[in-house]
C-alpha cells in the first residue's frame, strides 16, 4: 500500500468532489479493488469520507473538511513546467510527477479558482511534434534530463552526418530543447575519440538525442557555466544555423497558385524572401523573386513541389538539374516529346 498513493485518493476527492470507485480506479491506474480499499483506509485514518450509494453516488469528503497535505516532492517540483506538455513529460520520464503535482496544486486553490482550472485544462491542447512524420525513439532522453538536473557528465556515442559518423563523447549536459518534437540536448563536449572537434569547458554544442546511439551516466559531476542562459543561446544557435544554411540564391517565376502553396511546401524563409522580393511579371498573375538556396540539389527537391507553379531562372546548374530531373521523370512514365 503506497500512503503517496493515499494522498492522491484523498486529493482527488478535494478537487473534484464526489467520485465512483472506478473512477478514483481510472485515474490512479489501479483495481476497483484496491480503490475501495484505500478509501476504507482513509476512513480508519480518521478522514471523512461518506459514501453515497445508488446510481449517480460515490464517495466524497465531508463538507468543509480541507487537507492542507499538498506539499510536493522534488520530482513534482521539477515536473511542474512541464504541466501543460503530458507529452513532453512523459518522453521524460515525468508523467506520474507532473499528475500528482497538478493534481496537489488543484487541491490547493479555492473552489471557484480551481474549477476555472479545471475548465481551462478542457479547451487547451499542445501537440508539439511536426506533421508528417512519426515522433522519434529517445531512449537516452530520461538520462539526459536526469544529467541535466543533477549536473553529471554522460559518457556517449553518437550519429552524426558527416565522417567519421561514429564519435565517442563526454557531454556536460546544460539543457534540452523541444523544437517541433525533436529533443536536443546542449552539452559541452568533450572528444573521446581523437577527431578533434571539441574540448571540455569548450562552447557548447547541440546534439540531437535520438542520434545517440548509446548513453552512460556518469558520477563525475560539472559545474554550469553561471553566465550560461538556454534561451539565450538556443535563438544565437538558430540564428547561426540559417546563417549556415543557405549558401546560394535562385531566381525563380511563381504563379498565382504557386504562391498561395509555397508555404506547404518550403520552408519558411523561402516564404519570407518571395514576400520580400516579389516582382509582378505578367498580367497573368505571375511574380518573379529570388530565394535563398541550400545546394541545387535540396532546391529542385524542394521547388519541385510546386510542380508547374514554378520556373528557375538562374542560376543555370539549378534550372539544368530542375529540367534533368523532370526528364527522367517523364522517361519513367513512357512520356516523349511530341513534335
Amino acid at each position: 500500500m503506497s500512503a503517496g498513493r493515499l494522498l492522491s485518493v484523498l486529493l482527488l476527492l478535494q478537487s473534484r468532489g464526489r467520485m465512483s470507485a472506478r473512477a478514483i480506479a481510472e485515474e490512479l491506474g489501479v483495481s476497483v479493488r484496491t480503490a475501495y480499499r484505500d478509501v476504507e483506509r482513509l476512513q480508519g485514518a480518521g478522514v471523512p469520507v461518506c459514501a453515497e450509494p445508488g446510481r449517480g453516488g460515490g464517495y466524497r469528503l465531508l463538507d468543509g473538511y480541507r487537507t492542507r497535505l499538498t506539499g510536493m516532492t522534488q520530482g513534482e517540483a521539477r515536473a511542474l513546467l512541464f504541466a501543460g506538455l503530458p507529452d513532453a513529460a512523459a518522453d521524460l520520464g515525468l508523467a506520474a510527477e507532473v499528475s500528482a503535482a497538478r493534481l496537489k496544486l488543484l487541491a490547493a486553490l479555492p473552489a471557484g479558482a480551481r474549477e476555472e482550472a479545471a475548465r481551462t485544462a478542457t479547451v487547451f491542447h499542445v501537440d508539439a511534434p511536426g506533421w508528417y512524420r512519426e515522433p522519434e525513439q529517445t531512449p537516452y532522453l530520461s538520462l539526459f534530463a536526469d544529467a541535466t538536473l543533477t549536473r553529471r557528465v554522460v559518457e556517449a556515442r553518437y550519429r552524426r552526418w558527416r565522417a567519421p559518423q561514429e564519435v565517442s563523447r563526454r557531454l556536460r549536459p546544460y539543457g534540452l530543447v523541444l523544437k517541433s518534437g525533436v529533443w536536443y540536448v546542449v552539452a559541452a563536449t568533450e572528444d573521446v575519440t581523437g577527431t578533434g572537434t571539441g574540448t571540455a569547458g569548450a562552447t557548447p554544442a547541440t546534439y540531437r538525442v535520438a542520434q545517440v546511439l548509446d548513453a552512460t551516466l556518469s558520477g563525475e559531476r560539472f559545474d554550469r557555466p553561471r553566465d550560461f542562459e538556454l534561451g539565450a543561446y538556443w535563438a544565437s544557435y538558430l540564428a547561426d544555423f540559417a546563417a549556415r544554411r543557405y549558401t546560394g540564391t535562385a531566381t525563380i517565376r511563381l504563379s498565382p497558385r504557386g504562391r498561395r502553396r509555397l508555404p506547404d511546401n518550403v520552408a519558411p524563409e523561402v516564404v519570407r524572401a518571395v514576400d520580400a522580393t516579389a516582382t509582378t511579371v505578367g498580367a497573368d498573375g505571375w511574380v518573379e523573386a529570388v530565394v535563398p538556396t541550400e545546394s541545387a540539389a535540396h532546391a529542385c527537391g524542394e521547388l519541385l513541389r510546386l510542380g508547374t507553379d514554378v520556373e528557375v531562372l538562374a542560376p543555370a546548374v539549378l534550372r539544368r538539374a530542375m529540367a534533368d530531373t523532370v526528364g527522367a521523370l517523364a522517361r519513367a512514365y513512357g512520356v516523349t516529346d511530341r513534335a
